[in-house]
């Protein structure tokens, strides 16, 4: 069989179909070390274990790929050393809370991100001890002096699906009503602040075409669903 030629009954490949990239490695990266971690933390049978190892090493290659490690083998190693036994073994995404803040004239508050130079809603790592909409009070205040209320969950986001984060992680964003305090800008985490409208945004921003016109439309009391990722045909593939 020549290399241009096609198994039997197997379709010839569409040269339509994009590129695989990066992002879309990297999912496939942490969905099988997901995998391979919390099969290590349930079984006992060494045959079952060196499976997972192995599955682990081909994880690693496919995060080397995607640009997200410059070591399998360290990366190997770091994923082994955070396996847990059992229940605590289980690997579950992290989870994230944002906040769409609004001002009286619905302008939306967004910060200026060091560690990406993006523009995006305050957003951070939900605290043990916190409820959702606690954190969200507190990331607010945290990384922009400003005071809010929660009025109520706008969505709920796969992060490392949409790009914001390379570890899997879950973002429930709240929209909230700003009552007070006055703009400052965290000194390590943040380098802007500010108010702005729909049509005067600052760039670059984070994913604008996932949560911009959504965020806006929640600050304006127009939209009232909450904003999720559909589920996908096989759930692991990405959209087409």
């Amino acid at each position: 069989m020549s290399a241009a030629s096609s198994p039997a009954g197997a379709s010839p490949p569409d040269p339509d179909r994009a590129t695989i990239g990066e992002l879309e490695m990297l999912r496939w990266s942490e969905a099988l070390a997901g995998i391979a971690r919390t099969g290590l933390g349930f079984t006992e049978n060494l045959y079952e274990r060196e499976r997972f190892e192995e599955v682990l090493a081909v994880a690693a290659d496919i995060r080397a790929a995607a640009g997200r490690c410059c070591d399998p083998a360290k990366q190997i190693t770091e994923w082994i050393a955070a396996v847990g036994s059992g229940v605590d073994g289980y690997v579950t995404p992290k989870v994230a809370v944002g906040a769409v803040v609004s001002d009286d004239e619905d302008r939306v508050l967004l910060i200026r991100r060091a560690d990406s130079g993006f523009w995006l809603y305050p957003t951070g790592w939900a605290d043990v001890g916190y409820s959702s909409s606690e954190i969200a009070v507190k990331e607010v205040a945290e990384e922009t002096g400003i005071d809010c209320e929660p009025q109520r969950l706008i969505a709920v986001l796969d992060s490392m699906r949409h790009g914001f984060t390379s570890v899997p992680a879950y973002s429930l964003v709240y929209h909230c009503r700003a009552v007070g305090g006055t703009l400052r800008a965290h000194p390590v985490e943040c380098t802007g602040v500010g108010f702005f409208a729909e049509d005067d945004l600052p760039s670059p921003l984070a994913g604008p075409d996932i949560w911009v016109r959504h965020a806006f439309g929640s600050a304006r009391g127009e939209v009232t669903a909450v904003l999720f990722d559909a589920p996908r045909t096989p759930f692991w593939r990405q959209n087409a």
